[in-house]
Parts: structure tokens; sequence; C-alpha cells
């Protein structure tokens, strides 16, 4: 399958990746804006995660994000089940 092709259980973004970055920003009290500049990150970046519309993010931004917030990637991703 080639990156363009989604394969038949994914969803029009072509994976089944979920962020839960607004959860993790409740837990904490913090918003997105706060954790922009803590995490060294634009606003429109984390937006863009935050609404599950990334079809990448850089090792670099996952590391800042997760250091800013204190967790771990696995507490920020999850892959949904696939749709049947």
């Amino acid at each position: 399958m080639s990156p363009r092709t989604a394969a038949p259980d994914d969803d029009a973004a072509g994976h089944r990746v979920v962020c839960h970055l607004d959860a993790l920003l409740a837990d904490r009290d913090m918003t997105l804006t706060e954790l922009a500049a803590r995490a060294g990150v634009t606003v429109v970046n984390l937006s863009v995660m935050k609404n599950d519309r990334a079809r990448a993010v850089r090792f670099s931004t996952l590391t800042a994000v997760c250091d800013a917030l204190g967790c771990q990637p696995g507490d920020l991703f999850s892959v949904a089940p696939p749709r049947r």
C-alpha cells in the first residue's frame, strides 16, 4: 500500500491514530497557548495535532510536548480499532 492510498478500514485521513491532547490539557488545567509556549511549538501545529488532522509528528515535537505535559507518547496517542 502506498502512503497515499488508504486501506479500506482507515478513516478519511488515512489513519486511525487518535490524539488525546484535549484530555491531557484539561487534566493539567493548561491551555493550548500555554502548552505552545512551554514546548516551543506553534499553536497552529498543536491545533492540527489536537484536531486529529496531523499526518506526521516530528520526534522533536513529540518529545517537547511530552516533556511539557509530563507524559509519555502512549498517553498522547492511541490507535482506534478498525471500522467494521
